[in-house]
């Protein structure tokens, strides 16, 4: 229904385009015997053509934006739609199970069963007479058995197929041998464009749930640590993206199996990259689990430039785990090498910096915090702050453990000239031996003394 609606709104804008290109050029057709050449006269209707279609665009884009707000924000379909907003930021099935109770059940009135059928087991029913009645999984069990194919399919009073979703009395949800039926009366008024994008959702939160509970069944029952480990680093990228102006390398070194830091750089457009390191308190599973969270938080997340809102989704999503004093730091930016500037939100991390050339050699510009820790405080006021970005600038991102280590007479490494030495010098360099030399000094600085912290480093050079 709104997909027909958008596509009527682009023929009539066009028609509409076109009709007033005729008008215009039908009482100016006068003109061209009046002394106008030719070539002029066509560089004009052109010209009109082209305002006409501008026009015509805007206008569809216009009426788009005022059908897709009304069929999703003022009918039946918005309660598929809360319920889709979210299942994005549902982590396990007890929060599954919380989102379905009070969007489902409570808001849209529906009845909701969600079986395993390789297991036959049932996940989760409403507490109706339709959905707790044995004979309704029965007949579903044997109308729809776990060989059924993926996808969205409509049910009728029966509890079979039914061909046309005016006809549904509700629709179920197939992925993976998991079958999610919801049962609604007003079927029908749900705009069909939602069904695929409530299945995407479906899937993604199947995958981000298995994932995390994987992450606690390998350390709570096996405790194969380096098995948690390997899990864990699924979440960060195993490539980081090549684009036109930027270059890029990463140094990632837990001090035990799994870690509580975390990276990412992900391509937005031709000139825009979001990237991002962070590091959750705390050592250990919890800690892993809230860096697995945050990095699926940010993927899931469909506007990417949109930095304060992803600060308080994963703000958000840390807070919804329950989990006792886990918060993060973290360095969240987009870097667009069109208008070569850094947006950014530092929530607390100390050591983002862009190196620049200067006249006598490279200087060091930090980038201050302008955000508290996230997923333990109220967040008051986050915004974005923004800096300049000249060819050849290097920015730097790194966890504490890199400034924080210690030599023998317990020194800090961040607080040497050498450190600050390091960081310019190495400015000419790639990314990838920035990096090294920074990892050498690391471990050159602490001789004989444990590393106490996660060693973290995402380096980025803007090249011509």
């Amino acid at each position: 229904m709104l997909k027909t609606k958008k596509r009527n709104a682009v023929i009539m804008s066009n028609v509409l385009a076109v009709i007033l290109f005729l008008l215009v050029s039908y009482f100016m057709l006068p003109q061209r015997t009046n002394g106008i050449g030719m070539f002029y006269f066509v560089i004009l209707e052109f010209t009109l053509l082209l305002f006409s279609l501008i026009i015509g665009n805007t206008f569809a884009n216009s009426l788009s934006k005022r059908f897709e707000y009304n069929t999703l924000k003022k009918t039946e379909t918005v309660y598929v739609q809360d319920f889709i907003d979210a299942l994005r930021f549902c982590y396990s099935l007890d929060d599954f199970y919380e989102v379905v109770k009070n969007i489902l059940e409570r808001r849209a009135d529906c009845s909701v069963l969600y079986i395993d059928s390789e297991k036959d087991y049932v996940l989760y029913s409403s507490t109706d007479i339709l959905t707790s009645d044995k004979n309704t999984v029965n007949t579903l069990n044997m109308n729809f058995p776990k060989t059924w194919e993926d996808g969205i399919h409509f049910i009728g009073d029966k509890l079979g197929i039914v061909s046309s979703y005016k006809a549904a009395r509700g629709f179920f949800l197939c992925a993976n041998k998991h079958h999610f039926f919801i049962f609604c009366r007003y079927t029908r008024l749900f705009d069909t464009g939602v069904y695929s994008v409530l299945l995407e959702e479906f899937v993604r939160f199947r995958k981000r749930a298995a994932t995390i509970a994987n992450l606690s069944e390998i350390a709570s029952l096996s405790k194969d640590w380096e098995q948690l480990a390997e899990t864990q680093k699924l979440f960060l990228p195993h490539k980081l993206p090549e684009t036109n102006r930027l270059k890029m390398a990463a140094y990632y070194r837990p001090l035990v199996n799994v870690s509580g830091d975390y990276y990412t750089a992900l391509p937005i457009d031709n000139h825009k990259t979001l990237l991002m390191l962070g590091d959750v308190s705390g050592k250990g599973l919890p800690a892993a689990l809230i860096m697995g969270l945050i990095m699926n938080t940010v993927k899931i997340i469909d506007d990417k430039e949109d930095l304060v809102s992803i600060v308080y989704a994963v703000d958000k999503a840390i807070k919804s785990m329950k989990l006792q004093d886990k918060y993060t730091v973290l360095f969240i930016s987009i870097v667009d090498t069109q208008k070569m500037t850094i947006r950014y939100v530092n929530a607390s991390m100390s050591d983002p910096v862009i190196i620049t050339r200067a006249p006598d050699g490279y200087t060091v510009k930090p980038m201050a915090s302008n955000c508290g820790v996230v997923g333990i405080i109220d967040l008051d006021g986050v915004h974005t702050d923004e800096m300049r970005l000249f060819r050849d600038d290097v920015i730097m991102f790194a966890s504490d453990g890199v400034s924080e280590v210690m030599n023998e007479d317990n020194v800090e490494l961040g607080d040497t000239e050498l450190y600050h030495n390091t960081m310019t010098k190495s400015a000419v360099k790639t990314p990838q031996e920035y990096v090294d030399d920074v990892v050498r000094l690391i471990f050159d600085y602490k001789g004989e003394c444990k590393l106490h912290d996660d060693i973290t480093m995402l380096v980025t050079k803007v090249v011509s």
